[in-house]
């Protein structure tokens, strides 16, 4: 009876003996050979986008300043709105102005009535003078009598002249006051988006001041800068200009600052010629429509730029590791053996993928999964795609 428990006690032990070895032996195995994504390296035409920081502006932004001092009595228009071209935005005090113009008008009225009695006086002082002619010619009057005449006709000549001088200046002040009442109506010299507004009625402002700022933006102007190795890639190392090279350049993308891509593509229009010593960079711009009124001046973004690329090896960035400023990447042999190896990278990039210049071969595989984190040099790995 002993020997029959006893065996019976050992056989759930001997199978157990049995099955852990095989179960342990298929954990290392797993252990041993982790299913990762792979890549085989091919070459191929590709389009990688450089991503440049932007901030946008009206095709004309035109700030609104009064002509005349005075008091704000109307705001006609709010921030943001839409207004066409000799819409009225503001309105500054009239009473003022419009006695200036009454004032100015009188006096003209005053002078032309100073120059109708001049000239009476003239008309008169030249009959005296023909008559006296007369008779001094008969010996009637003596020469110093008929000189009275003459000199009373210089005189009156002379007065009507000063008369004459003072109307043009009255009716020159007139016009400067009617202008000055015009002024007064505000409006807008283009159609546009208005800015901000930091004034409102009854504030004293003047020419000085700023009322606001008219955005003319049917079209948005986005500027960004380009360093030294951008325009040389442009330019095909200096080998054509910058204006054949925009000429030829395609249409560019513009990330709004939400994440999203702008639904209207835009297009360079200029590079600056001059490199900023202080920043390496030449100041690019690109234009693009905004048939909506979506964006507006100051909107920041991302310009992207695409640029053809012909026969490269394009790899994740997320297939790299970076060690001493180099880039490795983990190479699958055909034993499914990784390896770590140096490889060399173009500059541009979409920050996302690298082109490959050195370091690898079309139809070799490399990991994609895990690297940097899990997987580790003569690791034996399970490729899957």
């Amino acid at each position: 009876m002993v020997i029959k428990r006893v065996s019976t006690l050992l056989l759930p032990t001997l199978a157990l003996g049995l099955i852990l070895p095989s179960c342990k032996g298929k954990t290392e195995q797993q252990q041993q050979a982790p299913e990762l994504a792979v890549l085989t390296v091919s070459e191929e035409n590709t389009t990688l986008e450089s991503g440049m920081p932007t901030t946008l502006e009206g095709e004309n932004d035109i700030e609104i300043r009064p002509q005349v001092q005075g008091f704000l009595t109307k705001v006609c228009v709010e921030e943001g709105q839409k207004v066409s071209k000799g819409q009225t935005l503001f309105v500054i005090d009239q009473v003022q102005l419009q006695a200036a113009v009454d004032a100015a008008q009188a006096a003209v009225d005053a002078a032309k009535s100073s120059v109708a009695v001049a000239q009476a006086n003239v008309n008169t002082a030249k009959t005296n003078m023909d008559n006296n002619k007369m008779l001094l010619d008969k010996n009637i009057i003596s020469k110093p009598a008929y000189q009275t005449s003459v000199d009373s006709y210089n005189a009156a000549v002379a007065q009507l002249n000063a008369t004459k001088s003072q109307i043009g200046q009255a009716m020159a002040n007139l016009t400067s006051a009617k202008r000055n009442l015009a002024f007064s109506v505000v409006t807008a010299p283009e159609a546009g988006v208005v800015g901000q507004i930091p004034y409102r009625e009854g504030s004293l402002v003047s020419p000085q001041s700023l009322l606001t700022v008219l955005s003319n933006n049917s079209d948005m102007r986005a500027t960004f800068a380009l360093n030294e190795k951008d325009i040389l890639a442009l330019t095909d190392d200096g080998k054509r200009s910058l204006q054949d090279a925009i000429a030829k350049m395609p249409e560019v993308t513009l990330t709004l600052a939400n994440g999203e891509r702008y639904n209207h593509p835009g297009k360079i229009i200029s590079i600056s010629g001059v490199i900023d010593p202080s920043t390496g960079s030449a100041t690019a711009k690109a234009i693009f429509p905004n048939p909506q009124g979506m964006l507006h001046s100051g909107n920041t973004g991302t310009v992207n730029i695409p640029q053809v690329k012909n026969n490269v090896m394009l790899i994740p960035q997320a297939a790299t590791y970076e060690m001493q400023d180099m880039k490795f990447v983990y190479v699958v042999n055909d034993s499914n053996k990784v390896k770590s190896r140096s490889i060399q990278v173009a500059d541009q990039s979409d920050g996302q993928n690298y082109i490959v210049v050195g370091g690898l071969k079309p139809g070799e595989r490399i990991v994609t999964e895990g690297v940097g984190i899990s997987v580790r040099d003569d690791m034996v790995i399970t490729p899957k795609k």
